[in-house]
């Protein structure tokens, strides 16, 4: 389908992006690479969409759907320990979720599209997105008006995913990611000397009263047909060995594979944190810091998606699964609030989890998620 040069030009972009990491917001020569790539390939292309989103678009000789393919373009603040020929040089930034992949197989797919411009029946919108890691840069490039001018009928996306076969494509119906939902909490007590505990309210002790019971939320509260947890991810308080200090501050992150879900670990948070406080006097303050939703596929897209990559891909491994791959959050899920479509995944074969200091993506399957895109776009427009 792809001619080895294509190929070749995609692993050696996808070398270059990783080498240079950028992270949320921050994409600039990324978008930069991009914008040039779409245009010598022929693409109309749009810039500065949520600060450094691009857009490549394509336009048939007939009429017919406007469908979106989506990459997501931000690198993590992460060391790099691969020892790769093309590790990050850029120090403390790291492209550990395959970011750089993702971008590589959405330009290797617009080669492939705009070679064949002349049997396009409608119209290809490209959209590369910053911000996917806990920027939603989705929701404000839906903001600005992505989805929009001309109007998208269907959006696709993939995620790479390690653990899984090497090139086996897959889909889930429904509730396919998790919701996530992260919290600042914060203890207000009194401060005092550790040896005489009674004269101060202790946040430290009440805090830790609060992480234990967010637990019973979770067993208790939380329906046992979804999939949700809650975890303490950071836990701030004291400066001196003898001192019982005045707060205590930790972040929770809560996530949710349905509306459902999410209501029941969320709803009586605060009531658990009042009381908690109420007995000792102390005070609290709740901060919701960042908020997606749960990914969910409609069942006809994830079909639609699954039968035109097995046009494309006839010996590969392709399935429908019916289990949550992940408990991960993706902000893709603000653009299936808005339109029809589906987010997919490739397995990135036995490799590091994603957001490890060592994780790579897999260059053998650049060629794989690019025919998934293309094979959905022949379903379309061709």
């Amino acid at each position: 389908m792809f001619a080895q040069e294509d190929i070749a030009r995609a692993i050696r972009i996808r070398h270059h992006i990783h080498e240079n990491p950028e992270i949320k917001y921050e994409e600039h020569k990324t978008a930069s690479l991009v914008a040039e790539e779409l245009k010598r390939l022929g693409y109309d292309v749009q810039t500065g969409i949520a600060k450094t989103g691009v857009v490549g678009l394509l336009q048939g000789k007939e009429k017919g759907p406007v469908i979106a393919f989506r990459a997501d373009m931000d690198a993590l603040p992460i060391v790099e320990r691969t020892n790769l020929s093309y590790q990050s040089q850029i120090k403390g930034k790291m492209h550990a979720c395959g970011h750089d992949g993702h971008t590589a197989t959405l330009l290797l797919a617009a080669s492939w599209i705009a070679k064949n411009k002349e049997h396009l029946k409608g119209t290809i919108k490209l959209i590369f997105q910053p911000a996917e890691e806990g920027g939603n840069g989705a929701a404000l490039m839906i903001e600005e008006g992505v989805l929009d001018n001309p109007k998208v009928d269907a959006i696709f996306g993939y995620h790479n995913r390690p653990g899984y076969e090497e090139k086996m494509v897959f889909a889930k119906t429904n509730s396919a990611m998790c919701g996530n939902d992260t919290y600042i909490i914060t203890i207000k007590g009194k401060s005092g000397h550790s040896s005489m505990p009674n004269r101060a309210i202790d946040p430290i002790y009440i805090a830790a009263c609060i992480i234990q019971q967010t637990q019973g939320i979770v067993g208790k509260l939380k329906s046992p047909l979804h999939a949700g947890v809650i975890t303490i991810t950071q836990f701030q308080a004291g400066t001196a060995d003898n001192v019982i200090p005045a707060e205590a501050t930790f972040t929770l992150s809560i996530r949710s594979d349905s509306p459902e879900c999410r209501s029941d670990l969320i709803s009586n948070l605060e009531n658990l944190i009042k009381g908690c406080c109420l007995p000792f006097g102390a005070d609290y303050t709740i901060e919701h810091k960042y908020s997606i939703p749960a990914l969910v596929n409609k069942p006809q897209f994830v079909d639609i998606v699954l039968k035109a990559a097995r046009v494309v891909l006839p010996h590969h491994r392709i399935e429908k699964i019916d289990y949550l791959p992940t408990m991960g959050g993706e902000d893709f899920a603000f653009y299936l609030n808005q339109i029809d479509g589906c987010f997919f995944f490739v397995g990135n074969g036995q490799s590091s989890y994603l957001h490890n200091d060592d994780y790579n993506f897999n260059d053998e399957i650049l060629h794989t998620a690019a025919s998934v895109f293309v094979g959905i776009a022949k379903h379309y427009c061709f």
